[in-house]
């Protein structure tokens, strides 16, 4: 199994334990959409294991500030409860549900067993990808395609329309950037090229006929800016010349995707970009009041109830339960609203409400944390520039998406972080690892 699973040598700890934890990782990425009860008991394994570990055997890791984060996490959980209890007991559950929070660090123990290594990560996000893509299938089925090829706005069995479409999102983020390991020069590279432009195509595919606009934005940016980055870097290091030749295949790739999508899916394209033009209109204008309550005039029917309570309790917010409380004890929000959603639509405005200020600075301090992790790793030569950029592209698509739907307020989003930043940490902490061995022999 070693030839599938690296282990690097400052990964310390009994090797039961190892091998427990690693496949309790393969488990979570494997199932977790595929088979969602096995998915679970592999994301317990991942997470108890690995937080068990890394405080036991993680010599150098243990005063890492994930951990401190994790702490904070649980500090702000209590105490928006706590007082929340005193404010209004009616509207409190019996126990601060220290899970909204802390589910959000699974990925200590993903980075733990993915032990530095950039081989294991790139196996747990190519396990997961299969997995996604076969659970289309499976849960969905074919009817789910061949609909969706017609016209009609399918979510293949998973949770919603917009959460399969999130998921091919960053799917086909992974597959433009790293689409370079998959047409290097060697064995089978033309297999390896049918193999890419049939993930390429299928990816694209699915985010047409899930029809979200919002992932279809956020990719676009994701991807636009990535490749401005990359060419950036590609011009300060080789010269302008470097980039005419994948500036011209990419110009090309583009138009005939275009063309395709266009002469495919732009009866589609054309009706969902333009449904909620005279909604956005009114939005530009001010005219809140007069919003109706599409798509998008929920949402900002919505965002303007949770103000009115984040106003109120602007510092710690409501508890665990506020996204509901806003909702239903909003009393202009119409019944259609109220029996239709429990949710608010934005991830951040959720964490506001629940958790206020303290827990808006405690996303700000990890997405910071993290994105310093991502740089330094990459600056130590330890993180793969592909994987760097991809790191950024992410986080620019998972920042927009999340404007607009509350992905990391369930399972699907929080699955998805925990993977990519898991991935992300693993190399950090490995190049703090080789720092600290390093200084040590000075």
């Amino acid at each position: 199994m070693t030839t599938f699973w690296q282990k690097p040598a400052p990964w310390h700890c009994p090797a039961w334990l190892w091998w427990s934890g690693v496949i309790g990782l393969v488990f979570y990425a494997t199932f977790q959409v595929l088979w969602q009860d096995v998915g679970k008991i592999g994301e317990s394994l991942t997470a108890f294991l690995g937080l068990v570990v890394v405080l036991r055997y993680g010599h150098g890791l243990r005063n890492s500030t994930a951990f401190w984060l994790l702490l904070a996490a649980l500090v702000v959980q209590v105490i928006s409860w706590g007082l929340g209890y005193l404010h209004h007991p009616q509207w409190v559950p019996g126990d601060p549900k220290p899970d909204r929070l802390a589910k959000l660090f699974i990925f200590i123990g993903v980075a733990w067993w993915l032990g530095g290594s950039t081989r294991n990560t790139l196996v747990i996000w190519s396990l997961a990808l299969v997995a996604f893509i076969i659970a289309t299938f499976v849960h969905g089925g074919i009817d789910d395609w061949i609909q969706g090829l017609q016209g009609t706005r399918v979510g293949f069995g998973i949770r919603n329309n917009q959460h399969a479409s999130m998921l091919y999102g960053v799917a086909l983020l992974g597959i433009v950037i790293f689409g370079r390991r998959f047409v290097h020069p060697g064995r089978l590279i033309i297999w390896r090229l049918v193999l890419w432009l049939a993930l390429l195509l299928l990816c694209l595919t699915a985010l047409m006929i899930g029809q979200t606009r919002a992932v279809w934005g956020g990719v676009t940016l994701a991807l636009l800016i990535a490749a401005i980055g990359w060419g950036g870097w590609k011009v300060s290091h080789s010269g302008g010349k470097a980039i005419i030749k994948p500036l011209m295949i990419g110009l090309m790739a583009l138009v005939i995707v275009g063309a395709i999508a266009s002469a495919v899916f732009g009866k589609t394209l054309l009706q969902r970009a333009t449904a909620e033009h005279q909604v956005i209109e009114q939005v530009l204008e001010g005219n809140l009041d007069s919003v109706p309550y599409s798509s998008v005039g929920i949402r900002i029917h919505s965002w303007v109830a949770a103000s009115q309570w984040i106003s109120e309790r602007p510092l710690v917010g409501w508890g665990p339960d506020a996204r509901g409380l806003v909702i239903d004890h909003t009393p202009w929000l119409p019944a259609m609203v109220k029996d239709n959603f429990g949710h608010l639509h934005n991830f951040f405005i959720e964490i506001w409400v629940a958790y206020g200020l303290l827990g808006v600075a405690l996303i700000a301090a990890l997405a910071f944390w993290v994105g310093r992790c991502a740089w330094l790793a990459w600056r130590g030569g330890i993180l793969p520039g592909d994987m760097a950029l991809f790191a950024g592209s992410f986080f620019i698509y998972w920042m927009l998406v999340n404007q607009v739907e509350s992905y990391l307020s369930f399972w699907t989003g929080v699955y998805v972080h925990n993977l990519v930043i898991g991935g992300l940490v693993t190399h950090y902490w490995r190049w703090k690892l080789s720092s600290f061995r390093s200084q040590a022999y000075k």
